[in-house]
């Protein structure tokens, strides 16, 4: 028999880092919800998080959220949904900041400053501040789990690599600073502080980044205490994006936790005399679907959840996808 998701949590003690990954539109953000509202209602204090600028977790839990901080929902359920702008913002403000603090600056040149703000329109920013926003919470500690719904890029799994870039990249940066320590400890004097003084400000940040850097590397790859959970619908795009992602697994040594199957209608339906064409079209082409995916991907299926009467928002409806995917029984 098949581990299902609530024996995959069941067994696993160790666990505290859920990631739901896949294409936008799936159900990452319904299933980050549902996991956070059970985990909660077992007495575990859950933290949902999300840095999607469409303000998924807003939508879904029915209350504006987006940037206003960590929010309360029920005994031990927590969201919070980041606002990766501002934190860009914040970011590139203190970076002014210290250039001007270290050089006794009034005011930035404009080359400088130029340069600063074409930084914030860079991609890589936001994914850093993404990145940022999830190690800082997980340094504290102050949760259980942290479930993640992550914004569709490279599936999460470019977390992994980026991390893996950014920690190389600041022992290089780290060894050039170094270096170059030799050498100006020598110079004069620059309005009032040595090199050696400027370089111990910049190391030191290095050192606070690198310090929790290494600490969420080491997280998410431990498969006893992060699970990374696949998101797809039964068709055919979804199913080759799912195939893409487990190359990406593989290639960067990770582990795939499992695969959650979404808006699956109920084959039953196709019993009933008065169902429309079109409704028999779609579970038929479904159902052709399934095999492909069992055929595929049985070893990794944890759940199969159905397609609902109405959008899963709210907490009633949260907790009804929560029943659903905790209590899904493999039937074939």
């Amino acid at each position: 028999m098949l581990e299902t998701v609530r024996e995959f949590f069941e067994k696993r003690p160790e666990l505290n880092c859920v990631i739901f990954a896949g294409k936008g539109g799936l159900g990452k953000t319904t299933f980050s919800a549902a996991t956070s509202y059970w985990l909660a209602e077992k007495g575990k204090k859950a933290l949902c998080f999300s840095t999607d600028p469409q303000a998924s977790l807003s939508d879904i839990f029915e209350r504006d959220i987006y940037g206003k901080g960590i929010q309360a929902f029920a005994p031990n359920l927590h969201v919070l949904e980041i606002d990766a702008d501002k934190r860009v913002n914040d970011y590139l403000e203190s970076v002014r900041k210290k250039i001007m603090d270290m050089y006794n600056l009034k005011e930035l040149p404009k080359e400088i400053d130029e340069y600063i703000k074409s930084a914030a329109s860079e991609p890589a920013m936001h994914e850093s501040a993404t990145y940022d926003a999830m190690a800082e919470l997980m340094v504290k500690r102050e949760y259980d789990y942290y479930i993640f719904d992550m914004p569709p890029f490279g599936h999460g799994i470019r977390m992994v690599s980026m991390a893996l870039i950014l920690d190389a990249w600041i022992d290089k940066i780290t060894e050039a600073r170094m270096k170059a320590r030799e050498y100006d400890e020598a110079m004069a004097a620059l309005r009032g502080r040595t090199e050696a003084e400027r370089e111990d400000v910049i190391l030191k940040d290095l050192a606070e980044i690198r310090e929790k850097l290494d600490f969420f590397s080491s997280v998410l790859t431990d498969s006893k205490r992060t699970a990374f959970f696949m998101v797809l619908i039964p068709e055919n795009m979804a199913i080759l994006d799912t195939e893409r992602a487990l190359k990406m697994f593989e290639a960067m040594k990770l582990n795939l936790s499992g695969i959650i199957v979404n808006q699956v209608y109920p084959p039953e339906l196709l019993k009933k005399k008065d169902l429309s064409e079109f409704l028999k079209n779609r579970i038929e082409m479904q159902q052709r679907y399934m095999k492909v995916i069992w055929e595929k991907f049985e070893p990794y299926v944890r759940a199969v959840v159905p397609m609902y009467d109405r959008e899963p928002k709210g907490l009633k409806m949260i907790a009804k996808v929560a029943e659903d995917l905790f209590s899904w029984k493999h039937e074939r």
